[in-house]
């Protein structure tokens, strides 16, 4: 067993200590590379396990963050998002459950075939080696992000904020725990042990070769910083400008019901819906709408249409169409029809997710067909956008983006491939 790093608050020793860390990952993804899906199952079993034995002391550790949290004027939908309750603790727990009983795609030959020459070709899915995932207050996802790295085969390096530095800790320790048990390296899950900044600089230059993908989750700066300075492929997890367009052949009461889940179920996740976007030929609709946000607590921003249904509206700026407001404050803006909703979704959207509510099955294909985001729902909340609701147990985050991985990232999509042939003894003329 290799000896602990050292938890450490300057900088002086802290390009050794990131390199060196690096370096653990690296040999741990060598083993988890080659680790059988039993032996990864073990380590999660018993993940699992102190997780919900450690609950009291990991909610306890988080209170003390929430109360920093609090006493540095952090926002509600901040706090929402740092909090951890019994409920939350035990959705967590219950997720490395679902992640133990996904199939393990390391080794799984996604096809085959055979060349006029006799070779036979394989296509067979591989870990990607060490992922670095860099993240703020969300300390669930130290958890989601090591469970679904192992059981991918990956070694993962996680830098939490600093506003949820016990928290990580806490969940880190019971996830380490778990490795030992199932006789796996323990840098196989690793969490810097520092608040400094610095380190996440060190972890976008790559680390000398030890990191081989960056994913980032977090706020709009977190991610723009990673695309910019990162030396190694980003895993896209951009903001989410997610939209519900209520059509004009929709349903008033699932409308209503759909909307306010959307956007008030939690308000400070990246599914949350931020801009409600109501079919011309459904004006009657707005009144009911805006009628069930205001009475939940949301402020409406609205055209001047909205505004003229409703008093309490405030007015939209051009910003609002653009704004990822991660709290009880949304965008409603009447547009024509289908079309007008999905050019009004090009233009201000953020590809991550978008909901039609009609019974016009038409109009439903078109927007689910046009709407060129990583997730698009049909009579559904936004709030659906998450790993955990697609089945694949927790997500390291939405991808955004086209390249390797889109929509939730779970454990089939943190593997790549290369190719195995099977040849008697051919050579090429």
């Amino acid at each position: 067993m290799t000896a602990p790093l050292k938890a450490i608050d300057g900088s002086a020793d802290l390009p050794q200590l990131m390199n060196d860390l690096a370096k653990r990952a690296r040999a741990a993804a060598r083993v988890l590379s080659l680790a059988p899906a039993e032996q990864k199952n073990r380590a999660l079993e018993a993940m699992e396990r102190r997780i919900r034995a450690r609950a009291d002391a990991i909610i306890a550790a988080n209170a003390e963050d929430v109360a920093d949290a609090k006493a540095a004027g952090m926002t509600s939908s901040f706090l929402d998002r740092l909090t951890l309750t019994p409920a939350r603790l035990a959705a967590m727990a219950d997720g490395i459950a679902v992640v133990r009983g996904v199939a393990d795609p390391v080794g799984v030959v996604t096809e085959s075939w055979q060349r006029p020459n006799g070779m036979t070709i394989e296509r067979v899915r591989v870990p990607l080696g060490v992922i670095a995932v860099i993240f703020e207050s969300r300390p669930n996802v130290a958890a989601d992000a090591g469970v679904l790295c192992l059981k991918s085969g990956n070694a993962v390096i996680l830098r939490g904020g600093s506003d949820s530095f016990r928290s990580c800790r806490a969940i880190h320790e019971c996830l380490v725990e778990g490795l030992r048990e199932a006789g796996l390296p323990e840098a196989a899950i690793t969490l810097v042990p520092t608040r400094d900044r610095a380190a996440v600089g060190l972890l976008l230059s790559g680390l000398n070769g030890g990191v081989d993908v960056i994913v980032p989750r977090g706020g709009k700066s977190l991610v723009a910083r990673v695309e910019a300075e990162a030396r190694v492929p980003v895993f896209a997890h951009l903001e989410g400008v997610n939209h519900v367009y209520v059509d004009g052949a929709a349903d008033l009461e699932m409308a209503k019901s759909i909307v306010l889940n959307a956007k008030m179920r939690r308000t400070g996740v990246c599914g949350a819906a931020e801009t409600l976007l109501i079919d011309r030929a459904s004006q009657d609709k707005i009144k009911p709408l805006v009628d069930l946000l205001i009475g939940a607590g949301c402020e409406v921003r609205g055209d001047d249409a909205v505004r003229a249904a409703d008093a309490r509206v405030k007015p939209a700026s051009n910003e609002d169409w653009d704004t990822e407001y991660l709290d009880a404050i949304i965008a409603a803006r009447v547009v024509d029809g289908v079309d007008g909703a999905i050019a009004h979704i090009h233009a201000h959207g953020s590809h991550h997710t978008d909901a039609i509510v009609t019974d016009d099955n038409a109009a439903a294909d078109k927007f689910l067909n046009e709407v060129d985001s990583a997730i698009v729902l049909h009579n559904a909340s936004t709030q659906f956008a998450d790993g955990g609701e697609f089945g694949f147990g927790a997500e390291i985050g939405i991808a955004t983006g086209k390249f390797h991985a889109r929509g939730p990232v779970g454990v089939e999509q943190l593997t790549s491939f290369k190719y195995r042939i099977h040849g008697t003894g051919q050579t090429r003329p």
